[in-house]
């Protein structure tokens, strides 16, 4: 059954909060986007932002519309700005950093870029061969083999996130919320088949008082609707069946797939919350504009979920902007405003592993594949990490956009999601037993890079010092390593 986005309600004990807003650009058209079916009922204008920015700005529930200017794009009234200091950023540029050209492992190269002029990236999905990224025109574009195959779009709200869970896409959104759609068997159209939540439950739960909580001064909303914008998604395994989604109003809901039902929301963070990663062993990870991270611990509670803070893992001044877990370890990195990844590891208990450090900028995104980790940043690079036996390394520096990259993503190499598939086969060492994947990365300079990468590299850039191999102090044209940060820990 298909529904409208209008709001929805359901049960649970956990109240949001909510934080301040922006609006947004104005609508982008599109001949090639496929329009879906239902309407979206609220205002164009309607858009969130940051309150780690301080200060009064238009709420969410605004009733007057408002424009852009070059001035006041997306990016420069967004968190992401980032215009701090880095530690570091007296140091001498990296090779390939300052114009040269890029520091890469054998076997890792740029494969080709992908250009729309649709706005800034700020999401991206990828399986097999088949690539969906978002922008801040709203329009969700899909790209098959690395060739532009169409797109679709909703009529409001910036794409924040996208994630895939079995046969379904679920985006989030600058206007709070999370729309559904199906690949339609019959012509391979995408459809909108709901959203979250359902028009159903919105109206059964408006008529309770009790759904209704305060997310801000005289105004309240259904406690199962992210009333901010949607920031972060994240699927738990199939068998599960469960759906996360973080949002800046300080929560983070919990969603079962099967029937699209709010099964509890939890006020999460002081600030925005801008990272959410189902994990390992029934944690949840939680990163937050507050500068703090959290493990939470899912149990079953009669058919819904209850969730348990159970570790605080980070209390800084700088913002946590992007979360991520090894594939094949228990590894938690965490990507934050002050241009540092820190990771934990452990099973149920985590415990700090160390700092790796490289950007100059603030790090948005982090992608993990394999031992691999990928790190994004608004330094305009992506970083290669490495994890072997408990200790990293960067094998490769990927240059080449121009603005910050704000989203990652990786799926394996098997010669039939890139559109030059023996392309670079010679540098990738042939017969090599190295593990080699395709990893997408989006940039607010409105391009898609996609990057041949393996996980093979004798000499790695970076390298431990001392007898702390895991801290990270110094990066390829810095002869004295990076000075330590006051980071605490807990």
């Amino acid at each position: 059954m298909k529904d409208s986005d209008d709001e929805g309600a359901g049960d649970g004990v956990n109240r949001p909060h909510t934080s301040n807003n922006l609006p947004l650009p104005a609508p982008h058209s599109d001949p090639n986007l496929q329009f879906s079916g239902g309407t979206d009922d609220e205002s164009s204008n309607r858009d969130s932002s940051s309150s780690a920015t301080g200060g009064a700005s238009p709420g969410y529930y605004s009733d007057y519309p408002s424009s852009f200017s070059g001035e006041c794009s997306p990016y420069n009234m967004s968190p992401w700005n980032q215009t701090m200091a880095s530690p570091w950023s007296h140091h001498s540029e990296p090779a390939g950093l300052g114009g040269g050209p890029p520091t890469m492992a054998p076997g890792t190269s740029l494969i080709s870029s992908l250009v729309r002029e649709e706005g800034h990236i700020y999401s991206l999905a990828a399986k097999g061969d088949t690539l969906y990224t978002g922008s801040d025109s709203k329009n969700i574009r899909v790209w098959r083999k690395q060739k532009d195959s169409g797109g679709f779009k909703s009529s409001s709200g910036l794409v924040k996130a996208i994630v895939m869970s079995g046969e379904r896409i679920f985006t989030g959104h600058q206007d709070g919320k999370i729309r559904v759609w199906k690949v339609s068997a019959k012509n391979g159209m995408h459809k909108r088949v709901g959203s979250l939540p359902r028009l159903r439950d919105f109206l059964r739960g408006s008529l309770n008082p009790s759904n209704y909580v305060e997310v801000r001064k005289n105004r309240s909303a259904l406690w199962i609707r992210h009333s901010d914008a949607v920031s972060c998604l994240s699927p738990t395994d199939p068998a599960q069946g469960l759906l996360y989604s973080g949002s800046w109003d300080r929560t983070f809901k919990v969603w079962r797939i099967s029937d699209s039902k709010c099964l509890e929301s939890v006020v999460a963070h002081d600030d925005n919350v801008n990272s959410v990663v189902a994990a390992f062993d029934g944690l949840v990870f939680t990163g937050s504009a507050d500068g703090t991270v959290k493990v939470w611990r899912r149990e079953q509670q009669g058919k819904g979920t209850k969730h348990t803070a159970v570790q605080t893992l980070l209390k800084q001044e700088h913002a946590v902007n992007a979360l991520a877990v090894s594939a094949v370890a228990p590894v938690l990195y965490c990507g934050s405003s002050d241009g540092l990844v820190n990771f934990w590891e452990g099973d149920r208990h985590l415990v700090h592993g160390g700092v790796m450090r490289g950007h100059k900028k603030a790090v948005f995104c982090l992608a993990a594949a394999g031992a691999l980790l990928l790190s994004g940043s608004a330094d305009n690079t992506i970083f290669v990490w490495r994890r072997d036996c408990g200790v990293h390394s960067c094998l490769s520096v990927l240059t080449g956009h121009t603005e910050p990259i704000r989203c990652i993503a990786v799926v394996e190499d098997n010669g039939e999601n890139s559109s030059e598939s023996n392309a670079g086969d010679s540098a990738g060492g042939g017969g090599s037993s190295a593990s080699r994947w395709i990893v997408y990365t989006g940039s607010l300079d409105k391009s898609i890079k996609v990057w041949r990468v393996t996980d093979e590299a004798p000499d790695p850039l970076f390298h431990g010092s001392g007898d702390a191999p895991q801290i990270f102090d110094r990066y390829p044209g810095d002869a004295f390593g990076a000075s330590g940060s006051t980071t605490s820990f807990r």
